[in-house]
């Protein structure tokens, strides 16, 4: 028989969730959101259980590396049914993460994205290592920042969160220590997770918990450019900045024009909201929607399916994605879309 993929088993005084999916980096599928769901159901209220402790299988460079894209396509690609069953699934885990009553510790060792951010920093605990990859890469998909995202993000400081949210700008080691997406760093995290389910929360004692940003110098620029009311305005804005910001211009060239604007809506009405569950329900009505669109499923193809990363963007520009169609992700949910929401989403 093959193994789970998710191992979760009762550890002295923890719960410990090891992600086990290595072939794809323990990229989030259906069948692992409703072991997380169900495994974190059950100790909420188990007195044997102190804490939670969330790491992945040894031997593979991922944490875990997003979600299962192709499956979003080929469901948007059709009624869209299973990619809204999922985002709903996805989205209630998040939720529970994030007002899980007892400790929730995550170990980042190595890619977090997409999913794996939405499993990890909605936590009390993140844990980064040298081997930690943080992104939100959506923007060169065609998707959009999901799993939290448009609350999480507006609260980094400044105007971080709307740059690693446009140019899906990676993050490395102590970076996300930095910008406050970990909570603690350790140089080697062989044996954390053991030492955790023995020792609790008090197994973090002496790992690092601040660091300063390797992009220090910039975040002036970042907070300047980034923090401007329309993607148009930020663009212009890096386009007469300096040479790192005209990087970023470039690279925000190259992505999703609808994702950006989007995104940029997202984030800002995300950073307002003073509920998670109303900002999910947000990321809701948008997901339902963009996994639908050409645009979203010619950057699959460009990025995941051909690999030629030339996408051929519709809307092709972002003088094209005007504010009528950014409105119709926002709009109220109709019948059909209504189909899995329950009580959170």
């Amino acid at each position: 028989m093959s193994e789970p993929s998710v191992i979760a088993r009762k550890q002295v005084r923890a719960g410990r969730l090891t992600l086990n999916r290595p072939k794809a980096l323990h990229a989030l599928n259906s069948d692992m959101v409703s072991q997380l769901m169900d495994a974190l159901l059950a100790w909420r209220d188990d007195p044997e259980v102190e804490l939670v402790v969330l790491d992945h299988a040894e031997g593979t460079r991922g944490f875990c590396a997003g979600g299962d894209v192709r499956m979003l396509a080929t469901s948007g690609a059709g009624d869209g049914r299973e990619a809204r069953a999922f985002f709903a699934a996805e989205y209630r885990l998040n939720v529970l993460i994030k007002e899980y009553p007892k400790p929730y510790v995550t170990i980042m060792d190595g890619m977090t994205m997409g999913g794996g951010v939405g499993i990890s920093v909605h936590g009390t605990h993140r844990v980064a290592t040298p081997n930690t990859v943080f992104a939100m890469p959506e923007s060169g998909i065609g998707l959009f920042p999901d799993v939290g995202g448009g609350w999480f993000l507006p609260r980094l400081e400044g105007a971080t969160g709307m740059w690693l949210a446009l140019t899906g700008a990676r993050l490395k080691a102590e970076d996300v220590l930095a910008v406050g997406v970990a909570t603690h760093f350790t140089e080697d995290a062989s044996g954390l997770a053991d030492t955790l389910c023995i020792e609790g929360t008090a197994g973090l004692t002496g790992l690092k918990t601040d660091a300063a940003a390797s992009f220090s110098t910039h975040q002036g620029e970042i907070d300047t450019c980034f923090g401007k009311a329309s993607v148009e305005e930020i663009v212009s804005c890096l386009d007469a900045g300096s040479e790192w910001a005209q990087k970023q211009a470039q690279a925000l060239a190259t992505k999703s024009p609808l994702t950006m604007k989007v995104a940029h809506r997202q984030l800002r009405e995300g950073g307002a909201m003073e509920n998670f569950r109303d900002n999910m329900r947000m990321e809701y009505r948008i997901g339902a929607r963009i996994v639908r669109t050409e645009n979203f499923l010619e950057g699959v193809r460009a990025v995941l399916i051909d690999r030629d990363n030339q996408p051929i963007w519709k809307p092709e520009n972002l003088a094209a994605v005007t504010p009528s169609l950014v409105d119709t992700f926002f709009a109220p949910l109709g019948a059909e879309e209504l189909e899995f929401i329950g009580d959170v989403t």
